[in-house]
């Protein structure tokens, strides 16, 4: 895991551009669990994410069998 300028560890995935990366950062997300409490439209509301970073994302989420709040697996 590689630790972010906080002193966090981030789980984050390693191709993660870097304007989406701060913004999650920015806003407080550092692991991939964190996002299972917020929405898609929520995180894609962040300046700096965009379709690609989600997709990511989701991606990230699934290979964890975790998903975004708004998930029909999650409700």
């Amino acid at each position: 895991m590689k630790q972010n300028n906080h002193g966090m560890e981030s789980d984050l995935p390693a191709e993660l551009a870097k304007p989406a990366r701060r913004a999650l950062e920015g806003a407080g997300y550092f692991r991939l669990m964190q996002l299972t409490n917020v929405t898609e439209a929520e995180v894609l509301q962040l300046h700096g994410m965009g379709p690609k970073a989600i997709a990511q994302l989701r991606n990230a989420l699934a290979s964890q069998n975790l998903t975004f709040a708004n998930d029909s697996n999650m409700q």
